[in-house]
């Protein structure tokens, strides 16, 4: 391979001492990279979206010091560590062990908290065994009695998940005035299954063809709860008169068919069911409701009787961090003080609660005080999720090791992202590097060392761009960072554009949101701001976009969880109160646009997704040779047997499981990675079979489909939003949060000159090099510019600068959070007293 040399200029030499020497990087786009970094520094590696940035962070760096630690463990103990795989890279050199924080969440659990995740819960356990005040009579009970993990501790109702599952029979029986034949009972299986169900009734002597709500009540009791399971001679195609004949005469049935209730079968289903379908589909006639026993606490009795500061550990888990720091901080002085008979359990007391305290104090320096112990880590943003872990590292004080984040920044308010530095410093402090992926500029301005990866994205970038101080990015002609760090925001100088008309909301209710009323703008890009869970998301992204779908007569899409996780965190999400006033007139549709994956398989792709494969394989089947076989569009699926490679099903490669070392996912060796069998891939148009179309780029792929526009129509909306380095066939697995908006954003720029639409946007820029923030700008500009409405959750002050109104919500978080702080233009804004967006939007 060529090797691409950096401009010396562009290279600012670092002690080789304390270095590590990276030497001919090739992970997924470096180009036989070389870099020197320094240790014990914060580095900040940068660069366009797509650029290699995170390929020589964490496929290169962090991929190599986790293959040589797992070299020293057994093979037993790396079977159960989730490793990557072995970099490209011909040599490292200086590299110390290396902990990723990354913003994945991993696989949600119920029974995962933000107690578990920072081990504060574990203290808590054992400060209630130690320290805690026993009702007459209790024994001392173990830590492990206070924990809803263990069978010593879990209710056993609920077993630890403070919630049951129950079945109504209005959720049983959605239409009362169907008839069971009717299929009235439309949790029942469907097909020949509820149809068994049905002809045993009748051979019971059921009617099943009168009214669901004229049967009585002890029958339609019995028919959807009993636990009794009869096994009955069934007649197949007999009606009522004609089973009960039948049977007078002993006739010999066509089967014996056993009975079982609506409520046993969803529940028994939900639980032992290895179709994903069927889980899907019964988990809609289930209700989960907070667990009598334990009144949600998730403990037993005995353990919830035991008190420390006057509460139970249930409560004590229900308080806010900033709450529970209160809380302590007077039970550990009223502690040290009283004369205790009992002086062991003052000092324990002591003692663990000033270990509780300063892992809380890790929390809340991060911005999150309004988080309580007991929260579901389903229900935390990536961000926050980060952040957690950030925190537990501060309090392991590991020294030596380089911490490899991700976006740390992400998800914050800049008057947070202050605290995130402060807290990045302390672990530097410590004797530890950072290598930090991002685009923030403030953390940017703040770092030791930047090196920055493009120069643009895809196979123009995976460049060192610049590697060193910060002061010398400036003169790097081909650095975007270095433009938007040292040159004005242009953009930010325009004037603002005047609201044609208000959407105004009353009494919103949603999680802190309290009996807000709020007036939305209309005919301008709004962006709301304000501290990180002051009540942003919970306003817009919800109770916005409840109450206008609703206004809409849009059906609210709620996807049936296939889980236990899912179930409670669908459960947890609070319900929306209020009423829109006026202003709907003005509002024809609404567009949500949001950083959920625009699948969850590899099947799932770009070109799927926006919907021109559908007119490539179009153009495929309309080829002389592809008509002469008889081929239609179906045939250039790789979703569909006939066209796909038998081999890997379509997928394109093959996994070896190797037990100790990591999982090997190498090419299809049938098809050589290309999805499709041998016979459909004979068919070409314009000189390329389909394998080799769905591996070009979107800029590629501008040039490929010139003359064919419903495919052009497609492509040139990705290049407006800036992904012309993804690949057409890029499965959706391996795109970001901020990717996937984007596509979905670029979908939506496909469909022609509409107006008078809502769009609603969270957070778009996650993920974005100011650069490309710009793009993204002028396309939501444009969206205004035809007549539509956007508003959008924001951080970013680029954006806030360069919107026409601001609503900023706080002033706090949490409790402290849910109101309207100030509002108006950007300039209006920057000039209020109470505002914490306000110091941040003056340039």
């Amino acid at each position: 391979m060529k090797k691409i040399t950096q401009d010396s200029s562009h290279k600012v030499p670092c002690d080789p001492n304390h270095c590590i020497q990276v030497r001919g990087a090739r992970v997924h786009n470096l180009k036989n990279i070389d870099v020197d970094l320094p240790r014990n520094a914060l580095v900040v590696f940068t660069g366009i979206s797509g650029s290699g940035k995170s390929s020589l962070a964490f496929g290169t760096l962090f991929a190599e010091s986790q293959r040589r630690f797992l070299d020293s463990v057994s093979p037993y103990a790396r079977r159960l560590i989730d490793q990557v795989g072995e970099p490209d890279v011909d040599a490292i050199d200086g590299l110390p062990p290396a902990v990723a924080l990354q913003q994945q969440r991993g696989a949600p659990s119920a029974r995962s908290s933000v107690g578990s995740v920072t081990t504060i819960s574990n203290g808590l356990r054992m400060l209630y065994s130690r320290a805690g005040e026993y009702p007459p009579g209790l024994p001392i009970l173990y830590a492990d009695a206070f924990s809803p993990n263990t069978p010593d501790g879990a209710c056993p109702r609920c077993h630890g998940i403070g919630r049951v599952f129950e079945v109504t029979e209005k959720l049983l029986v959605p239409d009362d005035t169907k008839t069971i034949r009717e299929r009235a009972v439309a949790a029942w299986p469907p097909a020949w299954g509820g149809q068994n169900l049905r002809d045993i009734l009748v051979s019971l002597g059921h009617d099943i063809d009168i009214p669901w709500k004229d049967l009585p009540q002890n029958t339609r009791d019995w028919i959807l709860f009993t636990d009794e399971q009869p096994v009955e001679p069934v007649f197949a195609g007999f009606s009522p008169e004609e089973a009960r004949t039948a049977r007078r005469r002993n006739m010999s049935p066509s089967y014996m068919g056993t009975f079982t209730s609506a409520q046993r079968y969803v529940l028994h289903s939900f639980a032992t069911t290895q179709s994903h379908r069927t889980k899907k589909r019964v988990s809609q006639f289930m209700r989960i409701t907070e667990c009598p026993d334990c009144e949600g606490k998730k403990l037993k009795r005995e353990s919830l009787s035991v008190k420390f500061a006057g509460l139970d550990i249930g409560e004590l888990s229900q308080l806010t961090l900033s709450e529970l720091a209160a809380r302590l901080r007077e039970a550990a002085i009223a502690e040290t003080m009283a004369h205790d008979p009992h002086p062991e359990k003052a000092i324990v007391a002591h003692r663990i609660t000033t270990d509780i305290l300063a892992r809380v104090e890790a929390l809340t320096t991060l911005g999150l005080g309004y988080l309580s112990l007991e929260r579901s880590t389903p229900t935390l943003s990536p961000g926050e999720l980060q952040r957690l872990r950030l925190a537990t590292q501060i309090r392991s004080q590991l020294f030596g090791v380089i911490y490899v984040l991700d976006e740390p920044s992400a998800g914050l308010h800049p008057a947070d992202t202050q605290a995130l530095l402060g807290a990045l410093d302390e672990l530097k402090g410590a004797g530890n590097s950072l290598f930090v992926v991002e685009h923030d500029d403030s953390v940017i301005r703040h770092a030791d060392w930047i090196v920055e990866i493009g120069p643009d994205a895809g196979t123009h970038g995976g460049e060192v761009v610049y590697n060193g101080p910060i002061e010398g990015l400036r003169d790097v002609k081909a650095s975007h960072t270095g433009r938007y760090l040292f040159s004005p925001d242009a953009s930010a100088d325009r004037m603002p554009r005047h609201p044609t008309a208000w959407l105004k909301l009353a009494g919103v209710e949603r999680n802190n949101l309290r009996g807000l009323d709020v007036e939305f703008p209309l005919g301008i890009l709004t962006t709301v701001t304000g501290v990180s869970g002051s009540g942003k998301s919970s306003l817009v992204s919800q109770a916005l976009v409840e109450l206008v779908g609703e206004a809409l007569g849009q059906e609210k899409h709620i996807e049936n969880p296939s889980d236990e996780a899912g179930l409670l965190e669908q459960e947890l999400e609070a319900a929306t109160e209020g009423k829109i006033l006026d202003g709907m007139q003005h509002v024809r549709r609404l567009v949500t646009v949001d950083q959920k994956p625009i699948g969850r398989t590899p099947r799932s792709n770009l070109a799927t997704y926006t919907g021109l494969f559908d007119h490539v394989r179009r153009l495929f089947a309309a080829t002389r040779e592809a008509k002469a076989r008889r081929y239609d569009a179906g045939r250039f699926s790789f979703n569909v047997a006939k066209g796909r490679c038998p081999n890997c099903g379509g997928a394109g490669f093959v996994s070896v499981e190797l037990l100790f070392l990591p999982s090997v996912y190498a090419p299809c060796p049938v098809c050589q990675g290309q999805r499709y069998n041998a016979k459909t891939l004979e068919i070409t148009y314009r000189d390329k079979n389909v394998a080799e179309v769905l591996n070009l780029t979107v800029e590629m792929a501008h040039d490929f489909f010139s003359e064919e526009p419903p495919v052009l129509r497609a492509i040139e909306a990705l290049l407006q939003v800036g992904l012309g380095y993804l690949r057409l066939g890029q499965p959706a697995t391996e795109l970001s949060g901020g990717e996937a908006q984007r596509i979905k954003l670029a979908t939506e720029l496909q469909r022609a000159g509409r107006s008078g639409t809502l769009y609603i946007l969270d957070e778009p820029t996650t993920g974005l090099h100011p650069a490309d923030v710009t793009l993204l700008m002028k396309q939501l500009n444009g969206l205004v510019d035809a007549g539509n409405s956007v508003i959008m959750v924001e951080h970013n002050m680029l954006v806030a600068r360069s919107s026409d109104w601001i609503i900023d919500i706080g002033p706090g978080a949490g409790d402290e959070g849910g109101a309207v702080v100030a509002q108006g233009s950007p300039a209006k804004v920057a000039a209020s007293k109470d505002s914490r967006t306000a110091p941040f939007l003056l340039r």
